[in-house]
């Protein structure tokens, strides 16, 4: 899949321009094991790096020129680089134009590129495509122009060029994943120091599976934002009546349980919720460190339920997945992932049953919803980098 990637992208190229392309680089999608919801409440974070990719194939031009071509989508643009960037209405290309905005405003020296690239990463999945996208672009102008660049501070250009060139307001965990991903490790992230450590994430006999429910529910949005201001107002209560409390971090769930009452029904299951996912985290890193495979698939299920039940960000479709791969004795662990109301499901299944678990989830889910399921078999891959031609 990754060799066919890259060479359907290299063949595009030298097709359009009548020559090969000079670099090839590989920015991969991400997971995130546990941890969910975590990275704006100074919780940790298990993301990881997959193996799905945006292949870039690029060459620096003679002038100021740019094209930009999205093979997937047979769109292109073109642009001078000496010119202002804005946005444009093309929201593939804002990814990349944001990123070499902020490049600019750093007041790093570029010149004119070729760049056509091409992806194996679901888009709407879920799987941070535009972290891939954006992480890429900043790490093939890092290497073509020398402007000698850290890790984090491509991570941080990501995610500025979200915020500014296509308005959303994400976190730093996606690029972050995208650029500093291992193979068979997990990293654990604090988003709000950006400090981090590497942790051993063999399966052995289990394999990864996503299921894409194909749904994407409108209040996505508006869910997020509600339960960032729920957290806020819950945090703020714990802190008047624990003065030594000062994040979740040091929350604990005595202490939520004890102010039920006061914080009230919802905001109460909100931040029970955050506490114990919160706490989930150092035991799910535990499981992996010593292959306990199933202890991990019990933590991600209890993670399901807690978003499904306490931070209600789930919907009919993630759980009616969830519920049915758990009804496998092959699936010792599944979750929704990511923001919420639509996206992926991400499973552990025993690896030699994973393509009939696979077909058994696709039947269900066409009877129940009639939506096509789509399957994905990933695996933890390395972060952004050089391909040699």
């Amino acid at each position: 899949m990754k060799k066919k990637l890259i060479q359907n992208t290299k063949d595009h190229f030298e097709k359009l321009f009548q020559k090969p392309a000079k670099h090839i680089f590989l920015s991969p999608g991400r997971i995130n094991i546990i941890g969910e919801h975590l990275d704006y409440n100074d919780g940790f974070v298990l993301p990881a790096a997959i193996n799905k990719y945006i292949c870039f194939a690029i060459s620096e031009n003679k002038n100021s020129e740019c094209v930009l071509v999205a093979k997937d989508l047979n769109d292109v643009y073109t642009f001078d680089i000496n010119d202002p960037l804005q946005p444009i209405d093309k929201m593939w290309a804002n990814y990349i134009l944001g990123v070499l905005h902020q490049l600019k405003e750093r007041s790093l020296k570029l010149k004119g590129f070729t760049l056509v690239f091409s992806s194996t990463i679901p888009m709407g999945a879920g799987l941070s495509s535009s972290a891939a996208l954006e992480c890429g672009v900043a790490y093939a102008m890092n290497d073509l122009f020398q402007l000698q660049l850290s890790k984090e501070e491509m991570a941080k250009i990501g995610q500025k060029a979200e915020h500014t060139f296509a308005g959303v307001n994400c976190g730093i965990m996606d690029q972050f994943a995208s650029v500093f991903g291992k193979k068979n490790k997990v990293i654990k992230l604090d988003c709000t120091t950006l400090a981090y450590e590497y942790h051993p994430a063999n399966f052995n006999e289990y394999q990864l599976v996503l299921f894409d429910s194909c749904v994407k529910h409108t209040h996505l949005t508006s869910g997020y934002n509600d339960r960032r201001n729920e957290v806020e107002q819950g945090l703020a209560i714990i802190k008047a009546n624990y003065p030594e409390v000062t994040s979740f971090r040091n929350c604990t769930e005595a202490m939520v349980v004890a102010l039920k009452d006061t914080l009230g029904e919802i905001i109460f299951n909100r931040c029970l919720f955050v506490v114990q996912e919160i706490a989930r985290v150092p035991l799910a890193i535990a499981a992996l460190s010593k292959g306990n495979i199933n202890q991990l698939g019990e933590l991600m299920t209890k993670t399901h339920y807690g978003l499904s039940e306490l931070y209600e960000v789930s919907c009919p479709e993630m759980d009616f997945l969830v519920a049915e791969a758990l009804g496998e004795a092959e699936v010792v662990g599944a979750r929704m992932m990511g923001g919420g109301f639509g996206g992926c499901t991400i499973n552990v299944v025993k690896k030699e049953t994973a393509n009939s678990v696979i077909q058994k989830l696709t039947k269900a889910y066409k009877i129940k919803y009639n939506i096509d399921l789509k399957a994905y078999k990933i695996k933890i891959a390395k972060g952004t980098s050089t391909y040699g031609i």
